[in-house]
């Protein structure tokens, strides 16, 4: 029997908030894509990022529908699944830019390593779920977790594709200080980290070694590695506080903003809407945050709580890193910043977060 309290509870505020965010980013898109071009021709990639943002919206209706807890049931079908496409990536990816990331299905290309984020949630939510103590985890508990992480970890790291992984250990350990540790597990742990940068810093490949060298100081190679820093800066700086008009930058115009249609997208925001176009998308991803928290907070279920949080930590994660690297303050790595850079794999992978978010606030009278 159908139960009411599905409707009654439908968070319709959640999806006008989306669809603000949606429409927000395909105007930043529409600028970075056609700034210094002919405006009456749309861009390839914009028509490609609305239909991609139209079945972003079919498959979070479709997350929303599926009870949330029928994916604790398949934590581990999904999880090998994800695992499985990066494996194929290994062996039948699409080389760009080079690194291999990609896997050709037909006419879609996807890139697993975006779906591995919300297949990782699931998994380290379903672990918590029934390892979860009011003392707190200790290492023994942290096996299993850490196996989860790892795998994906090494494989993204593999394509290369340092930023990816690394945003993959770092929603993992938001989730499990969610959960909560001991505490002289929390000051090994960290210990351990502290004294594994001299052996990261080793294993680097040069261009790693050299994008954070530059992010340290981006003026000792102005004309090569430190030009998307400088270049991005430049950018932001020129927009002041109500920018240069839509349309009307000049950096993106004259095509000195690198990527700018993905990474550096922010870059193009800042110098077209100045610092009063930055403030209000940045409200707008605090509602988001906030949002994600309040139904984690709300849930009555565990495994819905803790999955809130981790896919509200993925999103915050994103925004973080992305913003920081065209600010200067993190190395560039390459992190998309959700719904706004062009991206279908991001598109999709955000929306299916989203719609588990919508999925868990309708259901949150639901107890373990």
């Amino acid at each position: 029997m159908f139960d009411r309290r599905l409707i009654e509870n439908f968070d319709w505020g959640f999806v006008l908030l989306i669809l603000m965010i949606c429409a927000a980013g395909l105007t930043i898109l529409y600028s970075a894509l056609t700034a210094g071009h002919d405006a009456g021709v749309v861009h390839i990639l914009f028509k490609k990022q609305i239909i991609w943002m139209g079945a972003g919206f079919v498959v979070m209706m479709i997350a929303l529908i599926i009870d949330y807890r029928e994916f604790d049931k398949l934590n581990l079908f999904i999880y090998a699944l994800c695992v499985g496409l990066l494996i194929s990536v290994m062996f039948f990816g699409q080389l760009g830019g080079g690194s291999r990331r990609w896997l050709v299905l037909g006419f879609v290309r996807i890139q697993p390593s975006e779906l591995m984020k919300i297949a990782l949630i699931i998994s380290l939510a379903s672990a918590y779920s029934t390892s979860a103590c009011q003392a707190g985890l200790n290492f023994r508990k942290l096996i299993k977790p850490a196996i989860l992480c790892l795998i994906p970890f090494f494989l993204i790291v593999n394509q290369p594709d340092l930023g990816t992984g690394l945003l993959l250990l770092f929603i993992a350990a938001s989730i499990t200080l969610f959960v909560k540790v001991e505490r002289k597990v929390f000051f090994a742990l960290s210990g351990l980290s502290l004294a594994a940068i001299p052996l990261v810093w080793y294993l680097l490949k040069d261009y790693q070694k050299s994008r954070i060298l530059i992010f340290l100081n981006p003026d000792r190679d102005p004309l090569g590695s430190g030009y998307h820093i400088i270049q991005s800066k430049i950018a932001i700086g020129s927009g002041m506080l109500t920018g240069k008009g839509f349309l009307k930058g000049t950096q993106n115009a004259l095509s000195f903003l690198p990527e700018q249609h993905t990474d550096f997208i922010v870059s193009v925001l800042a110098e077209e809407w100045g610092l009063m176009g930055c403030g209000l998308l940045l409200t707008l991803y605090f509602i988001l945050l906030f949002w994600g928290l309040n139904i984690a907070y709300n849930c009555r279920n565990m495994f819905g709580s803790i999955l809130a949080f981790g896919i509200t930590s993925m999103i915050f994660c994103q925004i973080f890193i992305n913003i920081g690297m065209v600010m200067g303050l993190m190395p560039v790595v390459g992190v998309p910043l959700p719904l706004v850079s062009y991206g279908g794999s991001s598109v999709i992978t955000n929306m299916v977060g989203f719609g588990i978010l919508l999925n868990i606030s309708m259901r949150k009278f639901s107890p373990n």
